[in-house]
C-alpha cells in the first residue's frame, strides 16, 4: 500500500529508513528542483566533453581495461546500450521485488548529487518503474560489488528483459507499453552511470538494517520468556550492575528485560534457587547489547554510503569550468565491512538463542517436562525443533565468514581489489532469515514452557508475548505436525507492529 507522504530527495541527507519506505512500503520517491538542477548540470558537462572531443574515461572511451580506446559520435550511444547488454549477465535466483526496488532507490539517490552525468529522462524512467510497479527481474548472483545487478535494471529501460508487473512476469517492453512509457534513448556515459557505484550493496543493506532492528527487539522479548521459563536470577539484570559496563546497546537490552519481566511472580518466587544461571541466560544484555551496538555502527556506515557519490568518473564544476576525475568511489569497502560485521552479530544472536532453547527442552537443566510435552515417550514433543535450530546456527556460522576479505582480479588487471559488498549484503539477508526461524522456534518453546508455569503471573511483557503467540498457535498437548507452528511463529515475528504489541516502551 502506497504511503501518503512521499520521500523527496532534495538537499538534506536521506535515512536508510527512507529507502525501506519506498522499496518495501510503497512510498513515492520524488526529486526536488534542486536535485534535478544538479543532474542537469552534470549532463551539460558530458555534452561539453562530447562536443569538445576532450578524452574522459567512460564518457568517450571504452571501459575498464579498454579505457584507452577513444570513441565518438554514434559510438557513444552504442557504448551505453552495449554496456548494459554485456553487463547483464547475472545468474541464479532473481531478487525479491523489494530488493530490486531498494537498489533502484539507492541508484537514484546517487544520481541526485549531480556528479554522474546521467540524462534526466533516464532518472525519470527509473522513478516511473518504482511508481508504476514495474520491477526488473534481477539475478542475485554475479556481482563482485557492482555492475551486473544494475545492468539488469538498465536493460529494462531499453525494453529488454523481464519484469514483475501486476503480479505476473512479463517482457519489459510489454509492461512499458501498458503504462504508456517509451524505452529510453541513451547517450554518452548513461550506460556507465547505470551500472556503476554502490547502490546494489547499499540498497540491499538498507533493507537488512530494517530487518535487523526489528529482529533484535524480538530477540529481547523471546529471551525474556526463556529466562522466565528457566526461572532465571533477575539480579544479573540489575540496573546498577548493567550500568557498570556502559555499552549503549547493553543498557537498552537491560532496560528492555527489566520492563518485560516486571511483576513476574515466577521470577520473584525463583529468587535464590541457584547462585548463578548459565551464561546463555545471564549474559543476554551483554550479547544482545553487543549486536545492537554493531547494528548502530553498520547503520552509520551504510547511511553514509547512501548519501555518498559513488560513480567513476565524477564530474565536478560547471560546463564552463569542470573537472573529470577518475577515482575509486565505486569501491564498496565500507558497506561490505558493515554487512559482514552485522552478519556476525546476527549469527551470534541466533547462536545464543539456540543455547537457550536447548535448555528449555533438556530435562536435566530445565526443571520442566522432557521436551516440553506432558507424556514424553509416546510423544517426542519439541525434541527435533532444537535440531532445526542447531542446523540454522551452523549455516549462519558459514554466512558469518567475511566476504570482504576475499579477492579476485577482474577486467584484465584493471580492477584487482574488490569489496564483494553485494555478496556480503545478500548473505546478511540469508543470516537474518535463519535467525528469524531460530527465534521463532525459541518463541514456540518458551510459550510451551509457560503452559507448565501458568499458575503464577508472568511479566508484563512476557505475558502479552505468550498471549500473542497463542492467538496463532495453540498449546502443544501431544505430537502434531510442527512445521506450520514454526511458520506461524516466524510470520508473527515478521509483522511490522509485532514488538510494539508486546511492550510499547520497548527500546
Amino acid at each position: 500500500m502506497q504511503q501518503s507522504e512521499p520521500v523527496v530527495i532534495a538537499d538534506a541527507p536521506l535515512r536508510w529508513q527512507d529507502i525501506v519506505a519506498v522499496a518495501r512500503h510503497g512510498a513515492r520517491l520524488a526529486l526536488a528542483d534542486s536535485a534535478w538542477a544538479r543532474i542537469e548540470n552534470a549532463q551539460a558537462i558530458v555534452r561539453r566533453i562530447v562536443d569538445s572531443g576532450e578524452r574522459a574515461y567512460g564518457v568517450n572511451t571504452g571501459l575498464g581495461a579498454l579505457c584507452n580506446v577513444a570513441l565518438e559520435g554514434e559510438q557513444l550511444r552504442r557504448l551505453s546500450s552495449n554496456t548494459l547488454l554485456s553487463h547483464a549477465c547475472g545468474v541464479g535466483p532473481v531478487l525479491a521485488d523489494e530488493q530490486t526496488r531498494a537498489i533502484i532507490c539507492a541508484a537514484i539517490v546517487n544520481y541526485s548529487h549531480g556528479k554522474s552525468g546521467i540524462q534526466r529522462p533516464v532518472v525519470e524512467m527509473l522513478l516511473a518503474l518504482l511508481e508504476r510497479g514495474i520491477t526488473p527481474q534481477v539475478p542475485s548472483q554475479g556481482s563482485v560489488g557492482y555492475l551486473t545487478h544494475m545492468a539488469h535494471v538498465g536493460i529494462c529501460l531499453l525494453g529488454v528483459g523481464k519484469v514483475s508487473y501486476r503480479g505476473q512476469i512479463v517482457e519489459a517492453a510489454e509492461a512499458l507499453a501498458e503504462e504508456g512509457l517509451k524505452p529510453v534513448v541513451l547517450g554518452a556515459k548513461d550506460g556507465l552511470c547505470l551500472v556503476n557505484g554502490t547502490p546494489c550493496m547499499t540498497g540491499l543493506s538498507c533493507l537488512a538494517l530494517a530487518d535487523a532492528s526489528h529482529l533484535l527487539q524480538w530477540a529481547d522479548i523471546v529471551s525474556a520468556m526463556s529466562f522466565e521459563a528457566l526461572r532465571g536470577q533477575i539480579a544479573a539484570f540489575d540496573a546498577d550492575i548493567i550500568a557498570l559496563k556502559p555499552h549503549p546497546g547493553m543498557q537498552q537490552v537491560g532496560a528492555n528485560l527489566r520492563a518485560l519481566l516486571d511483576g513476574s511472580e515466577v521470577i520473584a518466587s525463583s529468587k535464590g534457587i541457584r547462585t548463578q544461571d548459565a551464561l546463555s541466560i545471564r549474559s543476554i544484555p551483554q550479547v544482545h547489547g553487543a549486536a545492537r551496538d554493531q547494528l548502530a555502527h553498520a547503520a552509520r556506515q551504510i547511511e553514509t554510503e547512501l548519501n555518498s557519490t559513488t560513480d567513476n568518473p565524477l564530474l565536478l564544476g560547471t560546463p564552463d569550468n569542470f573537472r573529470v576525475i577518475s577515482q575509486a568511489n565505486p569501491h564498496g569497502q565500507s558497506v561490505a565491512m558493515a554487512a559482514d560485521l552485522l552478519a556476525i552479530a546476527v549469527a551470534e544472536t541466533g547462536s545464543i538463542a539456540e543455547r537457550r532453547l536447548d535448555r528449555l527442552v533438556n530435562p536435566h537443566v530445565s526443571g520442566l517436562p522432557a521436551f516440553l510435552v506432558s507424556e514424553p515417550g509416546v510423544n517426542s514433543g519439541m525434541m527435533i525443533v532444537q535440531y532445526v535450530a542447531a542446523s540454522l546456527c551452523a549455516e549462519n556460522r558459514q554466512l558469518a565468514q567475511p566476504a570482504v576479505v576475499d579477492n579476485y582480479v577482474t577486467s584484465g588487471l584493471q580492477e584487482d581489489h574488490l569489496s564483494l559488498g553485494t555478496s556480503a549484503a545478500l548473505k546478511l539477508h540469508k543470516a537474518l532469515e535463519n535467525c528469524t526461524q531460530i527465534l521463532a522456534i525459541e518463541y514456540l518453546l518458551a510459550a510451551q514452557a509457560f503452559e507448565f508455569l501458568k499458575e503464577q503471573r508472568f511479566g508484563a511483557g512476557t505475558q502479552r508475548a505468550w498471549q500473542l503467540l497463542r492467538e496463532q498457535v495453540p498449546a502443544y498437548q501431544q505430537d502434531r505436525w510442527l512445521a506450520p507452528d514454526i511458520a506461524r511463529a516466524a510470520a508473527l515475528l515478521k509483522q511490522p507492529q509485532g514488538p510494539r504489541h508486546v511492550l510499547p516502551t520497548l527500546l
